[in-house]
């Protein structure tokens, strides 16, 4: 990371530079703090290839819980695991389906030993929607008031999380979007860039939804709008549910705020997506404008 960190006092300062362009991995924001011990601490971050790692992790106000589906992410969790408890007051839920590499085991450990950490075990690889449903249905339960959707490989930056916190004060679904100025993919070949541009196109076009970004995975929900959705009704995966989850928080009226974000591509392991998902969104697409009724608030 060559840039230079670049300090500003507060998150609206931030996102009109990181729309102009400046990379978030490079931008120290304040709150308050002393300059010098903030840029210190976002320096020594960078140096360790953790992001600008801050002086104290930001506190919304709200009670936060990061919900993280993983399917042999062992290599990845304690590392993603830290950093996103690092930027954000938060709650973390592992949702593991029975991972055959131990990342389940893993992920008990961690939460032995830091009770803001919580385990839910499913039995077999059931998809990346039902962990997110289950995941909702468990942060409802106990009251959280922020549910986010967040992978396990790094892709999703989690110095981006205060981001997106901050931004759900005023949004019922903040998207961190690759699709909006200052947002963009890195380590993608041509192929899987087309792919993903060709699903938000198609769906945005079918659906007439103005989010740009609808497959985005890099999510932060109002817990109580979310649960006003008939969730019970969903029951699409990958790329398909987040456009599915876009939209009918939209067609409930609700409130949607895309905020940029750098995607990069996996650090290690393989990649969960195949060609059966994007087919399943192909399909699914045009059957939502009759499944998902507009709602008058």
């Amino acid at each position: 990371m060559k840039q230079a960190l670049q300090t500003v006092s507060d998150y609206t300062n931030a996102e009109a530079l990181i729309r102009r362009g400046l990379d978030s991995a490079h931008l120290v924001v304040l709150r308050g703090e002393d300059s010098d011990a903030a840029m210190s601490a976002a320096l020594g971050g960078l140096e360790e290839n953790r992001g600008p790692l801050p002086l104290r992790a930001y506190d919304c106000g709200k009670r936060c819980v990061v919900i993280v589906p993983t399917y042999n992410e062992r290599e990845n969790l304690e590392p993603i695991v830290r950093d996103i408890l690092s930027y954000l007051v938060t709650d973390v839920l592992i949702v593991d389906d029975g991972s055959p590499d131990g990342t389940g085991q893993l992920a008990d450990s961690i939460a032995a030993h830091d009770p803001r950490v919580h385990v839910m075990h499913r039995q077999g690889k059931l998809g990346l929607g039902t962990a997110y449903l289950a995941g909702f249905a468990w942060a409802a339960e106990r009251g959280y008031e922020r549910a986010f959707e967040m992978d396990a490989d790094f892709s999703h930056p989690p110095w981006d999380l205060p981001r997106l916190a901050h931004a759900s004060l005023d949004a019922d679904l903040v998207i961190g979007s690759r699709y909006v100025p200052g947002g963009s993919t890195i380590g993608w070949d041509f192929k899987r860039r087309m792919l993903s541009r060709g699903a938000n196109f198609y769906a945005r076009l079918t659906l007439g939804c103005k989010v740009h970004d609808m497959t985005g995975g890099f999510r932060c929900f109002d817990v109580e709008k979310l649960m006003r959705l008939d969730l019970d009704s969903v029951n699409a995966q990958g790329y398909a549910f987040q456009i599915e989850m876009a939209y009918r928080m939209d067609r409930a009226g609700f409130r949607i705020v895309e905020i940029p974000i750098h995607f990069t591509d996996r650090r290690v392991g393989a990649s969960k997506m195949d060609g059966g998902i994007a087919r399943e969104a192909l399909f699914l697409v045009p059957k939502l404008r009759f499944r998902v009724p507009r709602e008058n608030r």
